[in-house]
């Protein structure tokens, strides 16, 4: 029997890995189903969700040219046209990055990309004193010198970038010539 991308069928799980689970299909073919293809929401850990000697549906997502066979149990549950698979569970601050630098820093859902003092955004990407909530946050100020409250162009954000760099480098110089003794420091 040829096995076909797209094709679904029925298996008996022979392996347990940390990493996906072995698929026996028939006739002693033997797929991996990756820890990332066995369910739509975070799989921690694949014993949680398989056992030995499960029966499971599977999708046959890619046959390799040495033979091997990528499987996906997530893909071959049927839904209905239009519906999304559930979304992913996140921890309790909504995800992202918060890299907090001040006294009140703060989580946030969403998404954003925030490095001001004045906090705002979702826990995208949020540095900085003040923290983060839930939107808001100071006005991004533009090359001129303006702020601007709708979308800065991709000229302000680059600008910013690099003067926010240029501070992050000359502090980071600082710190390191003080303590490696250069410029003209004494020697004791």
């Amino acid at each position: 029997m040829a096995i076909e991308v797209g094709a679904k069928l029925e298996g008996k799980v022979t392996g347990i890995t940390h990493f996906g689970a072995f698929v026996d299909l028939s006739g002693g073919v033997t797929g991996l189903v990756h820890i990332s293809e066995i369910a739509d929401n975070y799989v921690k850990d694949v014993k949680d969700h398989l056992k030995l000697d499960d029966v499971v549906t599977v999708k046959v997502i890619n046959v390799d040219k040495d033979g091997k066979i990528g499987l996906s149990i997530k893909q071959a549950v049927d839904r209905p046209e239009g519906s999304a698979p559930p979304a992913r569970e996140r921890g309790p601050g909504g995800g992202g990055f918060n890299r907090d630098r001040g006294p009140s820093g703060g989580g946030g859902g969403g998404g954003g990309f925030n490095r001001g003092p004045g906090g705002g955004g979702g826990g995208g990407f949020n540095r900085g004193p003040g923290g983060g909530g839930g939107g808001g946050g100071r006005p991004f100020k533009s090359q001129s010198g303006k702020p601007s409250y709708g979308k800065p162009s991709f000229e302000d954000k680059m600008s910013r970038f690099l003067k926010d760099s240029e501070e992050r480098i000359s502090s980071l110089k600082k710190n390191t010539e003080g303590k490696r003794g250069g410029r003209g420091a004494k020697r004791v």
